[in-house]
C-alpha cells in the first residue's frame, strides 16, 4: 500500500520540493501561512473537479484543471499553455480519496439513469457515451494513478518539477504520496 506523508510543518516538505511553489502550496493550504499577494504565477495545479475539495491558496498564486481523477491526460495543451504562456514551472497533481472516476463500471447504471433522466437521451444514447468514454476516464486506484500521471508528466516535460500530492476529504489536507 502506498504510504501518504503527512505536511504539519516546514520541515515536513520533501528536499525536492523545498524553496520550490510546492512548498509554498503546503505553507498556504496546511500550515495556514498568510497569503503573498501575486500577479503571475509558478504553479499549475491539476487537481479533480470533484465539489468536496478547496484549496487555501491567495488569488493568482496558481493555474487550475479540475477534471476528472485529476487526469490530465486530455488537457495536455492547457499544460503546455501555462508552461509556455504562463510561467509554469511546477505542477501539483493532487488526487483524493473517494474519488468518482475510480470502478466507474460499477457506477454504469447510476451513470446512465441520471444522463437519461438529465439530458432526455434514450437509453441507446446515453450507453454509447458511457461506452466510449468511461475506459478514457477511469482512473483505477487513486495514489497508482497520481503517481502515473506524475511519472508521464515528468517524461513529456522533464524541467518541470511535478509533485504527486493527495487530498483527504475527511481532514482537508494535502500529503505527498510516497514514491519508491
Amino acid at each position: 500500500m502506498l504510504r501518504l506523508i503527512p505536511v504539519e510543518k516546514k520541515e515536513d516538505i520533501i528536499p525536492e520540493y523545498r524553496d520550490t511553489p510546492i512548498q509554498t502550496l503546503f505553507e498556504y493550504h496546511n500550515l495556514k501561512q498568510p497569503f503573498g499577494s501575486y500577479t503571475d504565477s509558478k504553479l499549475l495545479i491539476g487537481m479533480c473537479m470533484d465539489k468536496r475539495k478547496h484549496l487555501h491558496i491567495p488569488e493568482n498564486f496558481a493555474f487550475i484543471i479540475r477534471t476528472g481523477g485529476a487526469n490530465l491526460r486530455y488537457s495536455e495543451f492547457k499544460v503546455s499553455y501555462a508552461i509556455a504562456m504562463g510561467g509554469v514551472r511546477c505542477i501539483a497533481l493532487i488526487g483524493h480519496n473517494n474519488c468518482g472516476m475510480t470502478n466507474l463500471m460499477s457506477k454504469k447504471d447510476q451513470f446512465l439513469a441520471g444522463l437519461i433522466d438529465a439530458t432526455g437521451w434514450d437509453s441507446e444514447q446515453a450507453e454509447d457515451h458511457f461506452r466510449h468514454f468511461a475506459p478514457m476516464f477511469e482512473i483505477g486506484n487513486e495514489k497508482d494513478f497520481v503517481l502515473s500521471e506524475a511519472k508521464r508528466l515528468r517524461l513529456r516535460y522533464p524541467r518541470i518539477i511535478v509533485a504527486p500530492l493527495f487530498y483527504i476529504l475527511e481532514d482537508n489536507l494535502l500529503y505527498f504520496i510516497e514514491e519508491k
